[in-house]
């Protein structure tokens, strides 16, 4: 019997507000209360709001189509007209509970894995890191100090400090207000190896710690045409204390596939293949597994971009141009899936680019499914997305959950 595949996408920070913890969750001395990430850049659109490189109201067709009004509506009670299209897909709302809204906390979540602690941060804007952490990463990287140490948007932060970087060879550290510990370095002057290996090496101090990702963040360019961030980030994330999705489907025997960040996110730790790169070529990876991934498998995508290029830089515009681009792309791809198949689209957290601030928001986050009929999931957990797509691979979901990884 020929078994369905499952295709897991996340579309990263496309929430639908409505998370009723979001008064707990703060943008600077703000309550992320009332952020709407998908709603909002709906409504800017309709206002004539979002017009550099597109024109007129948000249309997604494919992702409407699946359920997307319906679940904007049911998480936040915002009802968009231009979303009100013939229902084809199955939809949900899902609300997290871990106490972050980061990359890790959702993925896990998703992945059925609540975070089981609170993760560690890094409050202060400027200064932010102690002085034994900043001596431990100048040992590791052998220079007499680090720049940057403190939050910033990492566009912002190598524009302050990229000719100080080159001159000096000082790495760039930064943070944010999720547990993160970024190092930015340029790819020539400091040398792409280098930089990772630094963060590898800092890495197991960072998670003793609680502190979710130390992020390689590369860049290229100089002082006169400016400097931009490549493609070869790498995430050095704390790996999930017990077993999730991916590992449940490898441990029954059938083949999983990580695209974009999703075997960083994971510590490549249950996955058979892992591919990278811009969210275009993603898309091309996402096609080529639908043609050929086998019977039964799992395929787990990140598209990183709205949250990384358009979120956190409070492009409206730009975080529109995307979703309707995406919503064209992952039209053609539903269009190839086989019988059996599902395809199910979600998102991690929020980044309403209406916001002020730079940083994420906490939100609820839409679950469009085709390939599995018409109808409403209503409202669910993240960690029922594991347990949607397990049941639809007929993968045991481990009922002992009390043992930890190592």
């Amino acid at each position: 019997m020929t078994k369905g595949r499952a295709f897991l996408v996340v579309m990263d920070s496309v929430g639908i507000g409505g998370a009723p913890d979001a008064g707990t969750f703060f943008n600077g001395d703000l309550p992320d209360t009332g952020a709407n990430t998908l709603g909002h850049i709906a409504q800017a659109c309709a206002r004539g709001r979002a017009t550099e490189g597109r024109q007129g109201p948000l249309r997604l067709p494919v992702l409407c189509s699946l359920g997307l009004g319906a679940a904007v509506e049911a998480a936040s009670g915002l009802e968009i007209a231009a979303f009100d299209v013939p229902l084809t897909g199955t939809w949900g709302v899902a609300t997290p509970v871990s106490r972050g809204k980061d990359t890790p906390s959702g993925h896990w979540e998703l992945a059925g894995l609540p975070v089981p602690w609170e993760w560690r941060y890094f409050p202060r804007t400027q200064g932010s890191f102690d002085a034994d952490l900043v001596a431990q990463v100048c040992a590791l990287a052998g220079t007499d100090g680090i720049l940057g140490d403190c939050h910033a948007p990492g566009t912002a932060i190598i524009e302050r400090f990229g000719a100080e970087h080159m001159r000096s060879g000082w790495p760039i550290c930064y943070t944010s207000a999720d547990s993160v510990f970024q190092i930015a370095a340029h790819e020539q002057s400091f040398g792409l190896e280098r930089l990772q290996t630094l963060c590898a090496d800092l890495a197991p101090v960072l998670h003793a710690m609680r502190v979710g990702r130390v992020i390689a963040r590369p860049f290229v360019g100089d002082v006169q045409h400016g400097f931009v961030r490549t493609p070869h980030r790498r995430d050095y994330a704390i790996m999930p204390p017990r077993p999730v999705l991916s590992n449940w489907v490898q441990d029954a025997g059938r083949a999983t596939f990580a695209l974009g960040k999703i075997g960083d996110i994971f510590s490549m730790q249950g996955f058979d293949e892992v591919r990278k790169g811009s969210d275009v070529q993603l898309m091309d990876h996402l096609r080529d597994l639908v043609e050929r991934a086998p019977d039964g498998s799992l395929t787990f995508a990140n598209f990183v971009e709205f949250d990384s290029l358009y979120g956190h830089r409070r492009d409206v515009s730009g975080y529109a141009r995307a979703l309707e681009e995406f919503d064209a792309q992952i039209g053609t791809v539903i269009a190839r899936l086989r019988k059996g198949d599902i395809l199910l689209l979600t998102a991690d957290h929020g980044n309403d680019p209406t916001w002020p601030g730079t940083d994420h928001t906490r939100e609820r986050v839409p679950v469009l499914v085709a390939g599995a009929g018409v109808g409403s999931l209503g409202h669910m957990g993240f960690v029922d997305v594991a347990g949607f797509v397990a049941a639809h691979l007929g993968v045991e979901v481990p009922r002992n959950k009390q043992g930890s990884r190592t």
